[in-house]
Parts: C-alpha cells; sequence; structure tokens
C-alpha cells in the first residue's frame, strides 16, 4: 500500500494490526512495540513537539527505538529534521547547525552540550514535512539534500513494488538512518509492508544481530555484507539481502545467493529518496526500472532519471547547484550507465569526481585534493580506488614516501578512517589530464 506520510502508515496498521509487532529492539533484553502502540508513543511525541515552538530538529541519530520515535513524531508535528552523523569529525557538524538552520537537537548528550550554543532560531518560511539527508555524510562539502515524508513513503512503495515484504517478515535494520539507504530500506521498506522491523544494537552487535534477532531480510552496504558472510553471522533463516550505497564484487553476491539467500542489488540516490532500480532476476547488476521512475541514458552514457514521486525538492540554500541537477523535472545523476535490450540499467561508471566507497560514503575529490597539493605543496597528485580504499598518487620526484605521510597526516586525519588515504604511490610521469586540466584517473595505473 502506498502512504502519503509517515502518520497515515501508522494510523493504517494501528487500525489495521494494532497488535502486530512494528519495532522490535534491545532494552535491558529484547523488546516488542505494536502497531497500535508505536502510534500512540508517536502522537504523544508529537504533541510535546507542537508545544515546544521549535521549528527545526537536528538528529544525532544511532539507530535506537527513541531515535526512530523522534524522526517520526518530529515530522508528524510539522517540524523541519535535519539528519546528522554523529560519528562525523566536530568542525563538519559544528558548521551544519547554522547552515541548516537547526534550533533544537537529540542524540547524545555530551555531543549536543557541544554543538548546543551554535543553534540559530529556526527556519523560515514553509518548512513541514521535510527531512534533509547530506549527501555524503555529514561534511563540509556535502550538500544537504530536502526531501520530505511523502518522497520518502513513495521511495519505500516503489522499493516494495519490487521486493515485497509480508507481515510475517522481520526486516533487520543495521545500517545508520542518517543515510537515506539505511532510512528507507531499512526501516520504511519493512513498516510499509507492515513487516516488523528489528533495530540492530550497533556496530558492537554486527557479529551476533543477526541470530539474536533472526531476521528474514536484511539491508546492506557492501562492506557490512562482506563482514558478516566473512565471520559467519548471517541466519538460517534469512531469505532475502538488499545491497546498496556503493559498488559491490560479484563474488560477493554469487557467495551469498550460494547459501541459498535471495539477493537483490539496488541503485539510487540521495535526491531521488533512495532506489530507482533493483535487481530482481538473476543478474544482481541488472537493474528493473521502479514503477515510478523512467530512466533515459543521454549520448555520453549519463544516467538521467525522471523520479516525480521521489526526487528531491532540492538542495538546500543552493538554488544553483539545484538547477544545475534538475532541469525540466529530470534529475542529472552523474552516473553512467546503459539500457539492456530487455530495459535492465546497468551501472558502468561514475562522471562526477566523487568516489563512492563500500559503506556507501562519498569522497568529494576536488576538496579533498586540493588539501592534500597545499599540504605537499603540489598539485600533482590524484587520489584513487584500489580494492575500494583512497590511495594517492604522487608525480613529484622531490618527494619520499615517508616526507608525504608526514605531510598529509593533518589532513587526512580530519577525515573518517575509512576515508583515510590507505597507501602512495610515486609516479614519474606527470599525472594525466584533459586539456581543461581535469585529471584522467581511468590512465593512472595503481595495481
Amino acid at each position: 500500500m502506498r502512504f502519503s506520510g509517515f502518520e497515515e502508515l501508522l494510523s493504517h496498521y494501528a487500525l489495521s494490526s494494532p497488535d502486530a509487532p512494528a519495532l522490535i529492539y534491545e532494552d535491558g533484553g529484547k523488546k516488542a512495540c505494536s502497531f497500535s502502540a508505536l502510534y500512540q508513543t508517536v502522537k504523544e511525541h508529537a504533541a510535546s513537539f507542537r508545544a515546544s515552538g521549535s521549528r527545526c530538529i537536528g538528529i544525532l541519530s544511532d539507530g535506537s527505538f527513541d531515535c526512530v520515535v523522534t524522526i517520526l513524531a518530529a515530522n508528524i508535528a510539522g517540524l523541519q529534521i535535519v539528519m546528522l552523523d554523529a560519528n562525523a569529525p566536530l568542525p563538519s557538524l559544528k558548521g551544519c547547525i547554522p547552515y541548516a538552520d537547526i534550533d533544537t537537537l537529540w542524540g547524545d548528550e555530551e555531543l549536543c552540550e557541544e554543538l548546543t550554543p551554535l543553534l540559530t532560531s529556526g527556519p523560515a518560511g514553509e518548512y513541514a514535512d521535510r527531512i534533509l539527508f547530506f549527501t555524503s555524510g555529514t561534511t563540509s562539502s556535502s550538500k544537504a539534500v530536502i526531501l520530505t515524508g511523502k518522497s520518502l513513503m513513495n521511495s519505500a512503495w516503489n522499493g516494495s513494488q519490487k521486493l515485497p515484504l509480508s507481515p510475517e517478515d522481520t526486516l533487520l535494520c543495521m545500517l545508520p538512518l542518517g543515510h537515506v539507504f539505511g532510512f528507507v530500506c531499512g526501516l520504511l521498506w519493512g513498516l510499509s509492508c507492515g513487516a516488523s522491523v528489528a533495530l540492530g544494537r550497533g556496530v558492537r552487535h554486527y557479529m551476533d544481530d543477526c541470530l539474536y534477532f533472526r531476521p528474514t531480510a536484511l539491508s546492506a552496504v557492501p562492506t557490512l555484507l562482506a563482514f558478516l558472510l566473512g565471520k559467519g553471522c548471517l541466519n538460517d533463516s534469512l531469505k532475502l539481502i538488499l545491497v546498496g550505497a556503493g559498488d559491490c564484487p560479484q563474488s560477493l553476491l554469487s557467495a551469498v545467493s550460494a547459501k541459498g539467500i535471495r539477493v537483490s542489488f539496488g541503485y539510487g540516490l540521495t535526491e531521488t529518496s533512495s532506489g530507482v532500480a533493483i535487481s530482481t532476476r538473476g543478474d544482481p547488476f541488472a537493474m528493473e526500472i521502479c514503477p515510478d521512475d523512467e530512466i533515459v541514458i543521454a549520448d555520453d552514457g549519463e544516467i538521467l532519471i525522471k523520479a516525480p514521486t521521489c526526487i528531491m525538492q532540492g538542495y538546500y540554500k543552493m538554488s544553483e547547484a539545484t538547477a544545475e541537477a534538475i532541469k525540466d523535472g529530470v534529475l542529472y545523476s552523474g552516473d553512467l550507465g546503459h539500457l539492456d535490450a530487455d530495459g535492465l540499467l546497468h551501472i558502468t561508471g561514475r562522471k562526477k569526481d566523487i568516489l563512492v566507497l563500500q559503506d556507501g560514503t562519498k569522497i568529494f575529490l576536488p576538496e579533498y585534493e586540493a588539501k592534500l597539493s597545499s599540504a605537499l605543496g603540489t598539485a600533482e597528485l590524484a587520489v584513487l580506488l584500489k580494492n575500494n580504499r583512497p590511495v594517492l598518487v604522487v608525480s613529484d620526484d622531490t618527494l619520499t614516501e615517508d616526507e608525504i605521510r608526514r605531510k598529509i597526516r593533518p589532513v587526512t586525519d580530519e577525515y573518517p578512517r575509512g576515508q583515510q588515504i590507505t597507501e602512495i604511490f610515486l609516479r614519474s610521469a606527470p599525472i594525466p589530464r584533459t586539456a581543461t586540466g581535469k585529471i584522467q584517473r581511468y590512465k593512472i595505473n595503481v595495481q
């Protein structure tokens, strides 16, 4: 069933399946909250938000039951919601508070206290049913994408038309809710189908959450899936895994399939409220277009997307960037691909200067390389991926590897561990570039 927003979803199942478990979570033992109890709790919190006078809440999401209730209640109460990555560097988080017009915070008390002096008076004008997700985690180069409860519910409906769940299913949510893939495919996908959603207990419990909650379905980024498979953590009742938000090796998907688990791969963007194409047949990389969406391949191979029910309202306070991304209702994805004879989508690469890691986080290369260049005093460098980890190539015979590591350490320490440089390659030839100075990364071999 398609829902127009969070309240319609909750009220529907509170009436039709009042005693069915909506959320399963840990609170001194395994607890279950029914749809009727969840709706009542959310309504009470929404009333408190309305009375508070707050207009915009920044949520330092931890994936807990209280976090889910807060998100749903704040949206129903008409607040603008800003999803923040609690593990982002503190300077980046501090920059987000005034930029996103946050006037109240929810999350870790110590972190909230650190950020409270930066709170604003809230957004001006129309702000109800706006949920802001950052395009690549909370960083200074990320754009805040304006989505809505309606667009996110439409995205969940789109996905469920290709991969339906039943009320007997349990979907395990192990992904960060601060990222749109985790929010839609880890939470709303299950709730919109009337299934139970088990809220994972965090990184410390990655090895035992599947056995503890015994899900029938799971959404995962490639790095998480590789970990669970490698450690033998997948439970025997697991029937379906949806993989997305990053490149995934065929060997990994084949290994999951060999265990008798159906595995699908999804493609989508924050700007489209998550997925626009999902594989449902034999080839996990041959993806069917979701019902509400239309995809056209431009002459240069770029994937152009019409997603009228799910597309973003725009980038927050970035009208020029919005106009560049969306033209005549069409989103220019920056990704490259092709449609086969059956109309199935295949992704072949990326047009923009962004590296997407297996955990779904992104590195904005112009910013990253500019900082490294400043630290090293040379522009003859490039950042690439090797084995899905960032590596640095330097073409400057005046620098040694030890000098490079020492000089770039203050820069790389600003980034999460997964985005830090893992290897350095010294190159005698110049960094290959186009006539306009763009780095031709495909001509650099780091194997």
